[in-house]
C-alpha cells in the first residue's frame, strides 16, 4: 500500500514545473552528509548562491549545515524536491521509483576515485540479482558519470552498464586533500576529542561478509610505541570500522585511552584530512589518501581468502605503492623501515600509471558542466 502511495505521489510531482536553479543532493540514500555530494554542495553554496540547494536525509534533525534546505528521505516533500530539481547528484544508485524527466540532469559521482575491489558488472557474480537489475535501470537515466582517473574511466566504460558521457573532472571529495585549512583541521580534531599536537593514525579496515573481526587483530599498544619510535610524538589511533560494525568497535578498543572510535563519524574524508598515517586493507580510501603522500600501509592477513571468497581486485597488491603486511610483526617492521622518499616516488609513479585527473578543482569542473547544461 505504501509503495502504491509513493508511485502516485511521484507521478503527480513529475508533472510539476522544474526549478532551473535547484539542485538536489543525496549521499548513500540519505544516511549521511558526506562523500562527493557534500563537497560539490559546499561549492554551490559558497560560489553559486543563486542556486537552491536541497539535501535528503533519513534523519534531517541530525544535520545542521548553512546554506542548504533539508527534506526527509522518502517523504512527500522528498518526491516534490526530487522531481522539480533541475540537477540531481548522488554517490550511489538513485531510488527505484525515480524516473528522470527529460529536462533534468542526473550526475552520478560514484563513491571513489579509484577502486581496488571490482565493481558492478566486473563483480556481477558477487552482487544480488535485484541490485544488478536496479543498477542497469539506473544507469540508463544517468546524464553524466564522474571519473577520477583514466583507469577508472576504462572501468566505467566496461562495467557500469552505461554508455553516456564520462567527465574527466576528478573527484569532488578529493579537493579537500589539496587544501590546508588550519581552522577546519582544528574543528575536526575537536569533534574527535584529540589535541592539535597529537599525531593521528587512521585505522580503517573494510567489511567482511561474515561480520568477522578476526582479521582486525592489530595490537595497538606495540603499534603506537613503534609509531612513536619511528616518527616521534604522541600517537592516537582513530578507529573507523564499516558502519555495519558500529556495535562492535568497542571490542577492538579494549578501553585504551589512545584509541578513538570514529566509526559513526559522518565524513571519512575529514578523517583522512587530519590523519598523519593510515592503515587499511582493501578500501578505496587508500587511493584517496595517496594524494597527501603521507604514509599508508596495507594490513591484509586474509589476502588469499578475501580475494577468493569476497571480491576480486583490480590490482596486484604487491604492485601498489603501499607496503603490504600480512601479520602483526610485518606491520611493525614496515613502519620501522618505512622510507618516505621511496614511498613518495612510488606514489608519483602510480599516479602517472593510472592517469590521475585529480588537481583540486573537481568541484569547479563539475559545477561548470551543470551550469553549461542547464
Amino acid at each position: 500500500m505504501k509503495n502504491i502511495l509513493f508511485i502516485i505521489i511521484n507521478w503527480i510531482c513529475n508533472r510539476l514545473p522544474i526549478n532551473r536553479k535547484k539542485i538536489f543532493f543525496m549521499s548513500y540514500y540519505g544516511s549521511q552528509y558526506g562523500c562527493n555530494p557534500k563537497y560539490l554542495s559546499e561549492y554551490f553554496v559558497k560560489n553559486l548562491p543563486e542556486w537552491d540547494v536541497v539535501w535528503a536525509f533519513t534523519e534531517p534533525d541530525k544535520h545542521e549545515h548553512i546554506g542548504i534546505r533539508k527534506v526527509r528521505y522518502m517523504s512527500m516533500r522528498f518526491f516534490y524536491e526530487l522531481c522539480t530539481s533541475k540537477a540531481l547528484v548522488t554517490n550511489y544508485r538513485m531510488i527505484k521509483l525515480y524516473k528522470k524527466r527529460k529536462e533534468q540532469i542526473y550526475i552520478q559521482t560514484w563513491h571513489s576515485s579509484l577502486r581496488l575491489k571490482m565493481i558492478e558488472s566486473d563483480a556481477e557474480q558477487s552482487l544480488p540479482p535485484h541490485y544488478v537489475d536496479m543498477a542497469k535501470r539506473d544507469s540508463k537515466q544517468i546524464s553524466a558519470l564522474l571519473s577520477g582517473c583514466r583507469f577508472s574511466t576504462e572501468i566505467f566504460k566496461r562495467c557500469f552498464w552505461y554508455d553516456g558521457p564520462i567527465i574527466p573532472s576528478g573527484t569532488p571529495r578529493e579537493d579537500l586533500l589539496f587544501s590546508d585549512n588550519v581552522s577546519l583541521k582544528r574543528d575536526i580534531r575537536l569533534k574527535l576529542g584529540v589535541g592539535m599536537n597529537a599525531k593521528l593514525l587512521l585505522y580503517a579496515p573494510t567489511f567482511r561478509k561474515d561480520y568477522s573481526l578476526r582479521y582486525y587483530n592489530i595490537q595497538f599498544g606495540p603499534l603506537i610505541e613503534t609509531l612513536h619510535d619511528k616518527w616521534g610524538g604522541e600517537w592516537i589511533v582513530i578507529l573507523r570500522l564499516h558502519p555495519h560494525l558500529k556495535d562492535f568497535s568497542k571490542l577492538l578498543m579494549n578501553n585504551d585511552k589512545n584509541i578513538v572510535d570514529a566509526t559513526s563519524y559522518d565524513d571519512i574524508q575529514e578523517l583522512l584530512y587530519v590523519a598523519d598515517a593510515v592503515i587499511s586493507d582493501y578500501s578505496s580510501l587508500i587511493f584517496d589518501f595517496a594524494i597527501t603522500r603521507r604514509p599508508c600501509l596495507l594490513y591484509v592477513p586474509d589476502l588469499a581468502e578475501y580475494t577468493e571468497k569476497d571480491r576480486t581486485l583490480y590490482f596486484d597488491i604487491d604492485k601498489l605503492p603501499f607496503p603490504k603486511c600480512q601479520n602483526h610483526d610485518q606491520l611493525l617492521k614496515c613502519i620501522e623501515t618505512f622510507n618516505r622518499n621511496e614511498y613518495i616516488a612510488k606514489v608519483d609513479a602510480f599516479m602517472q600509471q593510472i592517469g590521475s585527473y585529480e588537481t583540486g578543482n573537481s568541484c569547479e569542473n563539475v559545477a561548470q558542466y551543470i551550469i553549461e547544461n542547464v
